[in-house]
């Protein structure tokens, strides 16, 4: 009976043994992976147009505590019918694109979401480049079914 007590504490610490150094090498085999890797982002709903562009100037205001800037918008619509826009912060600011236009060329003629979030985008850059970081808009429905928005940089 000594005898089989002894080789059973012996299996018991063989086996208490071996599950350490699998436990142990399991654990190195899984240290911390990435599994996914985004850029933060930001979204928004908005019901007109003029939602939108203030979904974007908020939207750099976001991305700037990234030190990044949003990126190109991407589009939906909620099951309850809502428009909605993600924006994900990419590295970079606004000041750093290149604009050739001046404060009274900043008027634009667009037809979709997209169009008009591209030229509030240029119309901001150009603001922020000239020292005028807030910018108002006015827009106009014309006969063609097109809209004309106007931006103006306002002093801070």
């Amino acid at each position: 009976m000594n005898t089989q007590t002894h080789r059973f504490a012996k299996a018991a610490i063989a086996t208490s043994i071996a599950f350490a150094a699998l436990l142990l090498a399991s654990c190195s085999l899984t240290g911390p992976r990435q599994v996914d890797a985004n850029n933060p982002s930001v979204t928004y709903k908005y019901a007109s147009d003029e939602q939108l562009i203030e979904a974007n100037q908020r939207a750099i205001t976001y991305c700037s505590q990234y030190d990044s800037m949003p990126g190109p918008g991407r589009f939906s619509r909620d099951p309850d019918g809502s428009n909605i826009v993600v924006f994900e912060c990419i590295p970079g600011t606004l000041s750093s694109a290149p604009m050739n236009q001046s404060n009274s060329g900043l008027t634009y003629n667009y037809r979709t979401d997209q169009e008009l979030l591209e030229v509030s985008r240029n119309a901001q850059t150009y603001c922020v480049n000239h020292g005028s970081p807030e910018m108002d808009s006015t827009i106009t429905h014309n006969s063609d079914g097109s809209k004309t928005v106007t931006f103006r940089c306002n002093a801070s």
